[in-house]
């Protein structure tokens, strides 16, 4: 059974759900998602989805590992964001936690990572890009940093009218403090300073948004998306423009709501 969220509101044109714990609203997340996966395959034989990582995923993307009526085999699926030089098989590169939560389960049609390794880093992202355009993305999951970030478009670099679709970003210090919070480096001075990433307008391109944070260490960042200007300052707050978005919380990211 799909659970049901303990609380619903709309703030702009942004769909706003609250379940009453992290597992319940990863399920509800993947059941929207299996959903539009399932039109899109149905429509055109085939659905291009773009996927986040990082903890807060974490129970979204294994329910959607675990959900049964997904055509796999038809999905290709693409993500938002690695850091630049990273060794891919360092247990923080961003295409291998997809492979460990979700991808080697189920095996999709196709997956393209974001190129962190390449040797010409700007060739890289404008093949990328090239690559988004030629499969445009029926599905875009994707978390809000606590910096309020989208994939990492972090204040104050984020841009709302960014003219290209994929680049190089140098990453604000509260965004890579929050990669050693979650446990993916030791300390500050281990985690890269550049990544690459989808742009804003490469996110909300997508046909649908699910947007998907749980946990009280987001409850800040939630609040000022939702309730404080729309601004580049907070990046996430963008969506409250997307009428194609649905904001996925549970109660501790709620909190600040009350």
């Amino acid at each position: 059974m799909i659970p049901n969220p303990i609380q619903e509101k709309v703030y702009g044109a942004l769909r706003t759900s609250v379940f009453a714990t992290n597992a319940a609203m990863g399920e509800a997340a993947a059941a929207e998602a299996r959903e539009i996966i399932a039109a899109a395959i149905r429509t055109k034989g085939h659905a291009n989805i773009i996927l986040a990582t990082g903890n807060s995923q974490l129970t979204f993307l294994h329910a959607l590992r675990d959900l049964p009526g997904i055509a796999w085999d038809a999905v290709n699926v693409f993500h938002m964001d690695e850091y630049v030089g990273i060794d891919p098989n360092h247990p923080a590169s961003f295409p291998r936690f997809l492979r460990t939560h979700l991808l080697d389960a189920v095996r999709p049609a196709a997956f393209y990572p974001v190129p962190g390794q390449a040797t010409d880093v700007e060739a890289a992202c404008r093949a990328y890009e090239t690559l988004l355009r030629a499969h445009p993305a029926d599905l875009c999951a994707m978390g809000m940093g606590e910096n309020g970030h989208i994939a990492f478009n972090d204040p104050p670099f984020a841009d709302f009218d960014d003219p290209v679709w994929v680049k190089v970003v140098k990453l604000d210090e509260r965004s890579r403090r929050q990669q050693v919070g979650e446990g993916h480096f030791p300390d500050l001075a281990a985690v890269p300073t550049h990544a690459i990433t989808l742009t804003i307008p490469a996110l909300l391109a997508a046909r649908r948004i699910l947007c998907i944070v749980p946990e009280a260490r987001k409850a800040e960042a939630v609040e000022r998306a939702l309730l404080g200007p729309i601004t580049e300052d907070c990046p996430a707050s963008i969506l409250r423009q997307a009428d194609h978005a649905h904001l996925f919380l549970d109660q501790e990211s709620a909190t600040r709501l009350k």
